[in-house]
């Protein structure tokens, strides 16, 4: 009898990735939608199902799955704070993770977001696109090599993005708790308040963990920072006020915001509403804002090879679980 797994959140161009990665054979079913309350009868009879950070994998989605034979969840994410793990627990559901995938994919957008506004590309772009080829001093800019960045979270990720900005000329300075042997040969360690003080450029690397770092990106956070630095954040949207965020912009105390995620963003993000205002008014007043503020929607690990590594891992967890009844990503 073979394995089923309904994967939710599947892009068009992520079907063949599923299909030729599907080594072990599994009996698959691929749904574009990410998990919902609707959409969620899909998984009955099957025995996992392989989700993305927007899915709804809350208490009522998960005592639903258990009822209907679901014993597993396999996460195609390294954070998890969209699976309520209590629920996993007490309806008996396993839970697995990616702990590790292309540190590259994030870093590379990180950076991109960072160059984009230090060079003003965004805007002298917006102005072309309009057939309006005149130079002016908003297009002015320092060179990377000229810039200070600062990474706040030097674990793989951030690491990454510390050595990209590095090759590129930029002095490297950071923040984190734990301070690796790897990243002080990339990265002069400081504190927090003067990371902030002394970057021209903030790129923001860390988990969020509930209780602990919401909301860290605040008004506090930013006043510290440089006047006219660049934010940018490709982690999490909780980590983030939009508020603080938006206000601090319009100041000008921020020079640029670049992010790729947003708190709440699973009711936007995978949504045409061209034309339309968006409910969640701080994240509608950024987008407002562009090219000073640029925002792509959650496409940081959406590369080729973050891809294959999420799909491999999330198959080689079923597999763990079904040869041997353990996985070493599992997480509940």
């Amino acid at each position: 009898m073979s394995t089923k797994i309904v994967c939710y959140g599947v892009r068009d161009v992520e079907v063949s990735y599923f299909n030729k990665l599907n080594e072990f054979g599994y009996e698959i079913e691929l749904v574009s939608e990410f998990l919902n309350y609707e959409n969620a009868t899909k998984a009955i009879g099957a025995d996992a199902v392989m989700i993305r950070g927007n899915c709804k994998a809350d208490r009522r989605n998960i005592e639903f799955l258990a009822s209907k034979g679901v014993n597993y969840i396999l996460t195609r994410t390294v954070g998890f704070n969209h699976i309520d793990l209590d629920a996993a627990k007490e309806f008996k559901v396993r839970v697995a993770t990616v702990p590790v995938y292309s540190p590259n994919a994030i870093a590379e957008l990180a950076v991109t977001l960072s160059m984009m506004l230090l060079r003003n590309t965004a805007y002298a772009a917006s102005k072309t696109r309009e057939k309006d080829f005149t130079v002016d001093s908003r297009m002015f800019s320092k060179e990377i090599r000229n810039c200070t960045v600062g990474v706040i979270g030097t674990g793989k990720i951030g690491l990454t993005s510390a050595k990209l900005f590095k090759g590129l000329g930029a002095k490297m300075i950071a923040y984190d708790v734990f301070q690796s042997d790897a990243a002080k040969e990339v990265v002069e360690f400081m504190s927090l308040d003067e990371v902030l003080s002394k970057a021209d450029i903030i790129t923001i690397h860390v988990p969020y963990i509930k209780g602990v770092n919401y909301h860290m990106i605040n008004e506090e956070f930013i006043s510290k920072m440089k006047d006219g630095a660049i934010l940018i954040n490709t982690a999490r949207g909780e980590l983030q006020d939009t508020d603080a965020i938006s206000e601090a912009l319009e100041e000008g105390k921020l020079g640029g915001y670049g992010t790729d995620v947003f708190e709440g963003e699973s009711s936007f993000f995978s949504k045409n509403l061209r034309g339309r205002e968006l409910e969640n008014k701080a994240v509608d007043k950024l987008v407002s804002m562009f090219p000073k503020v640029i925002v792509t929607p959650h496409i940081g690990s959406f590369t080729d090879q973050a891809l294959t590594n999420m799909i491999s891992v999330s198959y080689n967890n079923m597999n763990d679980f079904i040869t041997s009844g353990k996985c070493g990503n599992e997480i509940a």
